[in-house]
């Protein structure tokens, strides 16, 4: 994985829970990168300061391999860089990915989910950017295919729905959150723009803290669901059913897995 210290970082939590002592949240903004130089074209937003309506323009053959190396570690499901070109095409390969989680269960599905959310955090994507996207291509009709199946490639289309496009957001959102609330910037960001709202933060910075903490200081996989409804009911007032709070306490630890492993896979 490449690793590069931001320059500053901005503390952004508080938590409700007990006073119990959190790891800080970080906003990690890299704004340069030493010995690697990238020139843009036209940029098409908002994946700002990376994604091209073309493509990608580096002056070093060998700090392109390792990059592109790194952004792509995923499943052998992403075919080429085309899904990381635009904001559209990330919005696109995300949402495709929210719904095989969906229609085919977590596990490897998730964690392919994961993966997209991460790479789309270090292109400098934002949450309400890429729901922008998606919106778009909901009023203008656009179908999406269904991911490859298991016994091959399936032709099954299907338009967006606004509920669909509310609740992959906020699995993105709770993706970003927990990357900035890791301990040190576990993955590089090429843009200063916060990656979520300013909503979206204050509603789930204290709900992926909880569980950072959890996992980094005392090196546990699962809390009490009823600790996280206490932080959503200090926070927002009110609490998510606990199926559904165990889904976003799971969607947390997983993406804590992908980007700061803390144990070696058997």
């Amino acid at each position: 994985m490449l690793m590069v210290y931001a320059p500053r970082a901005i503390t952004c939590l508080d938590s409700h829970i007990l006073n119990e002592t959190l790891l800080p949240c970080k906003n990690t903004h890299v704004n340069s990168l030493n010995n690697v130089s990238i020139g843009l074209g036209p940029i098409r937003a908002p994946c700002s300061s990376i994604l091209s309506a073309s493509s990608f323009y580096w002056k070093s053959r060998n700090q392109l391999s390792s990059i592109k190396k790194w952004l792509c570690q995923m499943h052998d499901s992403i075919p080429s860089d085309d899904e990381y070109r635009s904001s559209r095409n990330i919005a696109i390969s995300l949402f495709r990915r929210y719904r095989n989680v969906l229609d085919r269960g977590g596990g490897d599905n998730l964690k392919e989910f994961i993966s997209a959310g991460v790479n789309a955090y270090a292109l400098g994507c934002t949450d309400e950017g890429l729901r922008k996207e998606l919106i778009d291509m909901k009023q203008s009709g656009v179908e999406i295919e269904a991911m490859e199946s298991y016994s091959g490639s399936t032709s099954l289309k299907s338009k967006i729905a606004s509920g669909e496009i509310d609740e992959c957001i906020l699995w993105l959102s709770i993706i970003f959150i927990t990357i900035l609330c890791t301990p040190q910037p576990t993955i590089v960001r090429w843009s200063s723009t916060p990656p979520v709202s300013d909503e979206e933060r204050l509603k789930w910075k204290g709900f992926c803290a909880v569980i950072a903490n959890a996992y980094y200081l005392r090196g546990m996989a699962w809390l009490p669901v009823k600790t996280l409804q206490l932080e959503q009911m200090a926070v927002v007032g009110q609490a998510e059913e606990p199926s559904v709070v165990a889904s976003r306490m799971r969607l947390v630890f997983s993406t804590l897995e992908v980007v700061s492993p803390q144990w070696p896979k058997v």
